[in-house]
């Protein structure tokens, strides 16, 4: 009978380990796998972590530039969004205390830095040293457009990109050029026949589709997910800058063959009104950006540029264009404070607004405010000793940076039909 009972008791502890046994296993495999999976899902969303290509990649990267004293600066927009909607996070990470990758780590096929040309040093050596640590980089270069009117030296190539691969992931390493209006410049990225098509998806890339001009950022050093690195101090102004960064160079070339034909007017009458309109121009713009009004060149300006790269000796003002959705009631005061009494205002801000203002030594600055219709905009015009209006008509335009007479400005990057509308044909 005792045996008897020892086996029950057996067998009913074994039933009993099993039962338990199991249960644990189902607890395991629907209570708390589905919480961690939770738990990891909310703490990493779509994010990777430290051994992702991506942030091998830069960290390589950061790596072999810091060693070779290359101060290449973060300006990939999706990585400096994150950056600022958590800059006080980001602001107070030291080095090496972060224990999770949130930035780096986002799933995308590049990440984009930028060089200031005149900063960069060895670049022999660093390409090599990027072969030794696993990158594959191309060097995407151009004839500099500065020079195109120059014979001796309308040649010369400078480098505009850089695209650096490791495994699945490439750094594209875009160089930016000084220019003369204390600006930043950075070349269209053209494929040249010897190069491959298919090293990157290179219509992702988000800088060199077009030329661009940025405003020279101040930079300041950070830890991101463990890397220091530099960032623009307003990261922001740098993201918004891009989509309305595209610029197209005056026509050096078409300008040398213009005073070719027509010799240009370096009287001392002439060279005056330049230097004045220069100044009034510099003055004009000082006080519209400080204003937060986007302008461009028009009319006679414009077409000065257009032409001859220059300012028309006998135009004798600085012609201005605004959309008049950008119009601020304190304009007249802002260019009354800066030295340029109203001198006329013709129309109203609802109809055919234009404004012009006294500069020194008789140079006339002339703002003419435009309007938007459905398929065209235009803008108006009176004569001043009649009072007659006109109604003067442009096929719509978009907006791109030039450089004219040493300054980062607007024109239209539609300019021969603006022109055109304005001037005719024969210009």
């Amino acid at each position: 009978m005792s045996r008897i009972n020892k086996n029950v008791v057996l067998a009913l502890l074994t039933l009993t380990s099993s039962a338990f046994l199991l249960f644990q296993l189902y607890y395991y495999k629907h209570y708390l796998s589905a919480k961690n999976a939770a738990g990891l899902s909310k703490s990493k969303g779509s994010r990777i972590g430290f051994d992702s290509i991506q942030w091998r990649a830069v960290k390589k990267f950061i790596m072999l530039t810091s060693s070779q004293n290359v101060p290449v600066f973060l300006i990939d927009p999706l990585i400096l969004e994150l950056i600022n909607k958590n800059f006080e996070q980001v602001k107070n990470t030291s080095y090496g205390s972060t224990s999770e990758c949130k930035f780096f780590c986002v799933p995308r096929d590049f990440t984009t830095f930028a060089l200031q040309y005149h900063l960069r040093k060895n670049e022999e050596g660093w390409f090599r040293i990027a072969e030794n640590m696993g990158f594959q980089c191309i060097k995407i270069e151009s004839k500099d457009p500065r020079l195109d009117g120059i014979d001796s030296l309308s040649g010369t190539e400078i480098p505009l990109h850089y695209i650096c691969r490791l495994a699945t992931h490439a750094i594209h390493l875009v160089v930016f050029h000084d220019r003369s209006g204390n600006y930043l410049w950075h070349g269209h990225l053209r494929l040249k026949e010897h190069i491959d098509r298919k090293f990157v998806p290179f219509r992702k890339l988000r800088f060199g589709r077009y030329p661009g001009a940025f405003d020279r950022p101040e930079l300041q050093q950070v830890t991101v997910d463990g890397l220091e690195v530099l960032i623009p101090k307003d990261p922001m102004h740098f993201v918004e800058e891009m989509p309305h960064s595209r610029f197209i160079e005056c026509r050096y070339k078409e300008a040398r063959a213009f005073f070719q034909q027509y010799l240009d007017d370096n009287t001392v009458e002439a060279m005056a009104f330049r230097k004045s309109a220069k100044e009034l121009l510099q003055l004009a713009a000082k006080t519209l950006n400080k204003l937060g009004v986007p302008f461009w060149l028009s009319s006679g300006t414009c077409l000065g540029w257009y032409r001859q790269c220059n300012i028309i000796p006998y135009s004798k003002d600085v012609d201005l264009g605004i959309f008049i959705q950008d119009y601020k009631s304190d304009i007249i005061l802002a260019f009354q404070d800066a030295g340029l009494p109203l001198k006329h205002k013709f129309g109203k801000v609802e109809d055919s607004l234009e404004l012009s203002f006294q500069g020194k030594d008789d140079v006339k600055l002339d703002i003419f405010f435009f309007y938007e219709e459905t398929d065209h905009m235009w803008n108006g015009g009176t004569q001043a000793k009649t009072g007659k209006k006109f109604k003067y008509l442009f096929p719509k335009f978009t907006l791109c940076w030039t450089e004219f007479v040493d300054m980062k400005v607007h024109v239209p990057c539609e300019t021969l039909e603006y022109i055109e509308a304005n001037y005719g044909t024969q210009t």
